[in-house]
């Protein structure tokens, strides 16, 4: 099981802004903020979102082929919280759709520091 989950940041305001925005809906709050790691979710004892500058200094980059996947209840949050990391600043990386037949749906972006993101329900 996933304890935490860290993606970088050039920026520790406009990030933990971004996902608290973006989370609020599921209860998300900043529940540990230690100056350049914050830790983002509902409980530290549950999986989290952490987001932090690079600890050696250098520049965050996006990993290729790393994702963060959010589960939604419905198609239609799918599409919420698409509308709404689009609205904080996201790009879009692929509309709300059906991805694999009966199964997956889905919808992509990338926040401020391209880090790309999933919305998604299975069935």
């Amino acid at each position: 099981m996933i304890g935490y989950t860290t993606i970088g940041t050039s920026d520790m305001e406009r990030a933990k802004k971004f996902y608290v925005d973006l989370l609020s809906a599921q209860g998300a709050e900043v529940l540990m903020d230690g100056g350049r790691i914050a830790f983002i979710g509902t409980d530290l004892a549950k999986p989290s979102l952490a987001v932090c500058t690079p600890h050696d200094g250098n520049e965050c980059t996006p990993g290729n082929g790393v994702m963060v996947a959010f589960p939604a209840a419905s198609k239609d949050d799918v599409k919420v919280m698409y509308d709404k990391a689009i609205s904080l600043g996201a790009v879009d990386e692929g509309e709300p759709g059906q991805r694999v037949p009966d199964v997956f749906y889905g919808a992509y972006v990338r926040d401020a520091d391209g880090n790309k993101l999933c919305f998604y329900v299975f069935g």
